[in-house]
């Protein structure tokens, strides 16, 4: 009987870590698809070392060892530097007071009285907007419950940790895409694309999607535990009591009863299509095709009461303001005077000649 029960225990493991050999096989088969897919759609070479192809008319473009020049159409060049290690970290301070001052601009002070009375809107129909949205989503048969299947977990002492879940209905799915591993895993296939050819470009949008997860990660963490926000899932008022400034216990305890406002799935998701579509303002579908996935991961956090509508005003402005921030201080962007089509010109000229003055003409081809 010892000898059969061992055969049984042998042959269990066995099958066991054949299951888990050809899961993991099947998550890396997926990872290197999924990063085949990002060298293919945003792949773009960047111009030769020398300057020509560039259409330039009002003079060249001082081109330096360390950098490489990206011609992407409209008189536009994009000028990345040669990547530096853990920028995204060293960037960071610099980063993140640029965000803290602009709020404080004049020039910002429109988009700001924008979003506070956008809120404030939002707020007086929270309430109604969350019973339109579970309404719908029955008709349709969108269940609102968060369900999840363990794909790989591991045990730590005594604990199981799981370490990839697959969402097992739509919302769910929906709801993963904000919180933040598909922005890096983005980023994981531009970086490797970007080591692999040598791709500046690719290389510093990595690096921006990374500092931007940072920059939202403790911004949006910092604000929720200022304004103590209950989430829809756990409120006692219409549109969810606030409790300013909880304890760290507290917090720590009872999360949803304080991490309503804003919305760090929108801020992550508004940063990561921003800092996508400044980066490759030639691919026109970014725009589109993030804008709509925003949308549906934002109806998804309405329809599973995680967030209020009004949490999203705010939550878009840091996620685009942070991309703008980080951005600008990653790529520089040369304005050509034209396109390399030269037009003529004609000018009139009078000439002094032999004591006369002589009217003439000149075209400039």
């Amino acid at each position: 009987m010892a000898e059969e029960g061992w055969h049984w225990f042998i042959v269990f493991r066995i099958s066991f870590l054949t299951n888990s050999c050809f899961m993991i096989l099947r998550i890396l088969l997926c990872t290197c698809m999924f990063f085949c897919s990002v060298s293919i759609v945003f792949s773009q070479p960047a111009i030769s070392d020398s300057i020509k192809g560039i259409p330039v008319v009002t003079d060249t473009i001082i081109k330096k060892p360390a950098e490489k020049h990206y011609n992407i159409g409209n008189g536009k060049v994009f000028i990345y530097q040669k990547p530096k290690a853990f920028i995204f970290l060293t960037n960071l301070p610099k980063d993140a007071a640029g965000i803290v001052v602009a709020p404080f601009q004049r020039k910002n002070l429109k988009p700001l009285l924008l979003i506070a009375g956008s809120t404030a809107l939002l707020m007086l129909n929270d309430e109604a907007i969350s019973e339109g949205v579970g309404q719908f989503s029955q008709t349709i048969h969108l269940s609102p419950d968060e369900k999840y299947k363990d794909v790989l977990n591991i045990r730590v002492g005594k604990t199981n940790t799981s370490l990839l879940k697959a969402p097992q209905n739509i919302n769910t799915a929906l709801y993963q895409l904000g919180q933040g591993f598909p922005s890096l895993l983005i980023g994981a296939g531009l970086f490797t694309y970007g080591k692999i050819h040598k791709d500046y470009r690719a290389i510093s949008t990595a690096s921006q999607l990374t500092e931007a997860f940072i920059l939202m990660g403790v911004g949006t963490q910092l604000l929720k535990r200022i304004t103590g926000r209950q989430s829809p899932s756990e409120a006692v008022d219409l549109d969810g009591a606030w409790h300013p400034l909880p304890s760290f216990k507290n917090y720590q305890n009872h999360t949803p009863f304080y991490d309503a406002f804003p919305s760090g799935h929108l801020a992550t998701l508004m940063s990561t299509v921003t800092i996508l579509a400044e980066n490759y303002s030639e691919k026109k579908w970014i725009k589109p095709v993030g804008y709509s996935v925003i949308g549906l991961v934002g109806y998804s956090m309405i329809n599973n009461r995680v967030h209020w509508a009004s949490d999203y005003p705010l939550a878009l402005a840091l996620g685009y303001l942070c991309a703008k921030q980080v951005v600008k201080n990653n790529r520089k962007v040369v304005q050509l005077s034209s396109t390399g089509h030269h037009k003529g010109t004609l000018s009139y000229t009078v000439n002094y000649v032999n004591g006369r003055f002589m009217p003439g003409m000149r075209y400039k081809f």
